[in-house]
């Protein structure tokens, strides 16, 4: 059964239209109420209302969508615990950490603020997998309801919140371990880590100087963050610091700028963090990407015997190929990077740290611990399409694939990947050679774009 409302990370659009409205998201906390009551009761035979925790990035629409939230699961007798601005992955721990029975982070991540979302997580801290999904959709179609005054949920503003999770990010890192002296610089992208990210680095010992840290409702991920990491790799050399950090809106995204003022992505933070676990024993399984995954690193993990999977685009899948396989570390390129031995999702600010802590203990720089890794050219161009009409599935676009992929085999990929927002086919090719890369990806985009007129 197909998703109406979910994608890849819970619900997303623009405010104001669709399931990203004050109507529609006070009926889905409502319909998520009922199905929490439901089960829970199930399970305990006897009264009992479920608590879920909800936290929120600094966009200005999330006034709206807190109190529309707060509504419909108090309707349905759930207890609720507003957190206010608070990382996603935060919320993911508390959500466990607290023994709440669910927790929502109201965000659009690294989306300007005229966009918005609604992710869920279980009781576990972890995102819900698709039945779940399936279910509150379904849940959707049936009016909204009230239950008894006597049974209504109750809200409340959690207090020390922050430091449980402060204490919880350092925990993650052996106690032993300090950033004495190191200046760093983090772009918190006047989002949700805008006072934990900063107050962590500090607290570890690190000399930090702080971007992107006064929001205003407007100006998350606006020219700053991991999007836009252009200011911070300016303040890094400026500045004279060892490295930067930046995050995403709201902190489960996270990429490295080195003392050049050279952006790293996930990719590159996840060869540091593969090489060194393989040589302490600490990595379990293999190594989870996503089909962006650059050729060039699964090629350097098969160098070192390091076992390498592919899982569809979005952090979720690599959370469930990480859990189908026992494995431990895995991550797109974009920075989200799941250690599952520290957290139950991705986290930027735990992974940052875990980062620092290869480096601070090998005393080695970024760019040093990035030797053994040599990305291949990647490109990509979107060719949209009318209609209904699928010319990613037209026999001339598979045959022009397999023909791609033909003229890359052994030096990198070909591939072509649907969007599942919109009427667009993502046609990417990587390979050792810049100009083969050209040529291929012209060959194969026009196939699609004769397809799809």
């Amino acid at each position: 059964m197909s998703r109406r409302y979910f994608g890849t990370d819970g619900i997303r659009g623009r405010v104001g239209e669709g399931p990203i409205s004050a109507d529609f998201v006070l009926r889905l906390g409502n319909a998520y109420g009922h199905a929490l009551t439901a089960a829970a009761n199930e399970k305990d035979r006897v009264w009992r209302k479920p608590v879920v925790l909800i936290g929120k990035d600094t966009r200005i629409s999330n006034y709206m969508f807190e109190a529309a939230l707060e509504a419909g699961l108090i309707a349905a007798g759930v207890d609720v615990q507003l957190m206010g601005p608070m990382p996603t992955p935060a919320v993911a721990h508390l959500t466990h950490s607290m023994r709440a029975d669910g927790g929502i982070v109201i965000s659009a991540s690294h989306n300007p603020h005229y966009d918005n979302g609604i992710k869920f997580f279980s009781a576990h801290g972890e995102k819900l997998d698709d039945a779940t999904e399936l279910a509150i959709e379904a849940a959707l179609d049936h009016p909204f309801s009230t239950v008894a005054s006597e049974l209504l949920g109750k809200a409340v503003r959690t207090r020390h919140t922050i430091g449980r999770y402060v204490e919880a990010c350092k925990n993650s890192v052996p106690k032993g371990f300090n950033l004495d002296g190191m200046r760093i610089v983090v772009d918190c992208a006047n989002g949700a880590t805008y006072r934990l990210g900063p107050l962590v680095l500090h607290e570890l010992g690190a000399r930090v100087d702080a971007i992107g840290v006064e929001p205003n409702g407007l100006n998350i991920n606006e020219g700053v963050g991991s999007t836009h990491p252009q200011l911070l790799a300016a303040r890094v050399r400026d500045t004279g610091a060892d490295l930067g950090i930046a995050f995403d809106g709201d902190g489960d995204r996270v990429l490295f700028v080195d003392a050049e003022g050279h952006m790293h992505d996930g990719d590159d933070l996840l060869y540091v963090l593969a090489c060194d676990w393989q040589d302490s024993g600490r990595l379990r399984g293999p190594v989870v990407g996503t089909l962006m995954t650059n050729y060039g690193f699964e090629r350097a993990l098969g160098e070192r015997g390091i076992g390498f999977l592919r899982a569809k685009v979005g952090d979720r899948y690599v959370h469930q190929q990480l859990l189908a396989h026992d494995a431990t570390l895995g991550g797109e390129a974009s920075g989200h990077l799941l250690c599952l031995d520290r957290t139950s999702t991705g986290d930027g600010i735990i992974s940052a740290l875990q980062v620092l802590e290869v480096l601070q203990r090998r005393g080695l720089s970024l760019v040093q611990a990035l030797q053994g890794l040599h990305k291949v050219p990647q490109r990509t161009i979107n060719v949209r399409y009318e209609g209904s009409s699928r010319p990613a599935e037209a026999a001339s676009v598979k045959a022009a694939l397999v023909a791609a992929q033909a003229s890359v085999e052994g030096r990198g990929r070909a591939f072509l990947r649907p969007s599942g927002t919109e009427p667009v086919v993502r046609v990417t090719v990587e390979a050792d050679d810049a100009a083969l890369v050209d040529a291929t990806l012209e060959t194969l985009a026009d196939a699609v774009r004769a397809a799809a007129s």
